[in-house]
C-alpha cells in the first residue's frame, strides 16, 4: 500500500527532471520505468476510491481524470502547431475511439471468455453508451466531410459550435443516466473470485488522499508520454512511417491506466465494469475533448479539421456495427474478443500502409 502511495510522487519527480534536463539515454529510460510505474499507481487509487463509492462512480472517476489531462494536452498541442495542429484533434479522438472499442474492449473480451468461458453486462447501460457514441462519432468525425459550408474537411464557426454543445450535452446526460437516473443498469454483480469486494471499504481520509494521488499519477502519464513522444517522432521519422503513428502510440500510453483497470476487472468477473470504463472513457473523451477544442479554435481562431478520410470512415463504421452485436445479448464469449482485435489490428496496420 506504501509503494503505491510513494510511485505517483516518484514518477513526478522522475517527469520533473526529463523536463529540466537534456535528453539522455539514462533518463529517458527512467521515463519509461516512471510511466509503467505511474500506470500502476493510478490503477490501484482508482479501484480505492470505486470501492469507497462504490460502482459506477468509480470507473466514471478515473476515466473523467483521464480525459480531462488529455484535452488539456490536446489545447496545448493546437495552441502551439499552429497549422500543423489543425488535425490532432481528430487524430486522437479517432485513435482513441478505435483503441478502446475494440483494443481495450477485444482483449477484455478475449481474456475473460479464456477464464470465464462467457460473461455477462447490463445491454441497457451499455446500449445507451454505444448509442450516444454513435451518434458524437458520426456528428464530429464523418459529417465534416460531407457538408459544404466549408471548404475539406472542416465546420464551419457555427456548425463547429453546434457540434460542441451537442457533444457536452449528451456526454452530460449519460452521466445522469449512470449516476443517478438508472444507476442500475451500470451496476456489475459481485463476483466471488474478487477478493477486493469483500474487504472492507477505506477510510474517507484514505479516498481523498487516492484521489490526490490518482491525479498526479495521471498527470506524470501524461507529461511522461509527452516527453516521450520526440523519441517517438524521430523513431517514426527514421523508420518513415505515417505521422499519424505518433498520435496512436501517444493515445494508447495516455490509455494505458484504463486499459490495465478494464483487463483486472474483466479477468475477475466483472465485465460490467470493463464496459463501463470502455464506453464511458470513449465517450468522455469526444464529449469534453471537442467541447473545449471548439472553443479555442472559435476564440483563437484556430485551423480544425475533424473530417476523417474514407478509408477510416469505413473502419469506424464497421467497428459500430460489430459493437452493436457484441452488445446485442449481454453475454460474451472469446470469439467476440478475436472479432474486435481483428478489426484493431486491421486499424494499426492500415495506418502503416494506408
Amino acid at each position: 500500500m506504501k509503494t503505491f502511495n510513494l510511485l505517483p510522487l516518484v514518477a513526478a519527480g522522475v517527469l520533473g527532471v526529463a523536463l529540466v534536463a537534456p535528453s539522455h539515454a539514462v533518463i529517458l529510460l527512467a521515463c519509461v520505468v516512471a510511466l509503467l510505474a505511474a500506470v500502476a499507481a493510478s490503477v490501484h487509487h482508482a479501484e480505492v476510491i470505486a470501492h469507497k463509492v462504490g460502482e459506477p462512480y468509480g470507473t466514471l472517476v478515473l476515466a473523467l481524470a483521464v480525459t480531462v489531462i488529455e484535452a488539456a494536452l490536446v489545447l496545448s498541442i493546437m495552441l502551439s502547431g499552429g497549422a500543423k495542429g489543425a488535425t490532432v484533434p481528430r487524430d486522437t479522438i479517432y485513435s482513441a475511439v478505435m483503441i478502446i472499442c475494440n483494443g481495450v474492449v477485444g482483449v477484455c473480451i478475449l481474456l475473460g471468455g479464456l477464464r470465464h468461458r462467457e460473461q455477462t453486462f447490463r445491454i441497457e447501460g451499455a446500449g445507451s453508451g454505444l448509442a450516444a457514441l454513435v451518434a458524437l462519432s458520426t456528428l464530429v468525425l464523418v459529417t465534416p466531410s460531407l457538408t459544404t459550408s466549408a471548404p475539406g474537411a472542416a465546420y464551419t464557426p457555427a456548425q463547429l459550435v453546434f457540434v460542441g454543445l451537442s457533444s457536452l450535452s449528451l456526454w452530460a446526460v449519460f452521466v445522469f443516466i449512470q449516476t443517478v437516473r438508472h444507476r442500475d443498469y451500470f451496476l456489475p454483480a459481485v463476483a466471488s473470485a474478487d477478493e477486493s469486494v469483500h474487504a472492507s471499504p477505506p477510510s474517507t481520509g484514505a479516498a481523498w488522499a487516492s484521489l490526490g494521488l490518482l491525479v498526479v499519477a495521471l498527470v506524470a502519464v501524461v507529461g511522461l508520454a509527452k516527453v516521450l513522444s520526440p523519441v517517438l517522432e524521430r523513431a517514426v521519422a527514421r523508420w518513415e512511417l505515417p505521422p499519424t503513428v505518433v498520435g496512436i502510440l501517444v493515445a494508447m500510453i495516455v490509455l494505458l491506466p484504463e486499459t490495465w483497470a478494464a483487463i483486472r476487472a474483466a479477468r475477475a468477473n466483472r465485465l460490467q465494469t470493463s464496459m463501463n470504463l470502455a464506453i464511458g472513457s470513449a465517450l468522455a473523451s469526444i464529449g469534453l475533448t471537442i467541447p473545449v477544442v471548439v472553443a479555442a479554435a472559435v476564440v483563437f481562431n484556430l485551423p480544425l479539421e475533424l473530417g476523417l478520410e474514407p478509408k477510416d470512415m469505413a473502419l469506424l463504421a464497421l467497428t459500430f456495427v460489430v459493437s452493436a452485436i457484441t452488445l446485442g445479448s449481454g453475454r460474451t464469449n472469446l470469439m467476440q474478443g478475436a472479432v474486435h482485435l481483428v478489426i484493431f489490428a486491421a486499424f494499426l496496420f492500415l495506418t502503416l500502409v494506408p
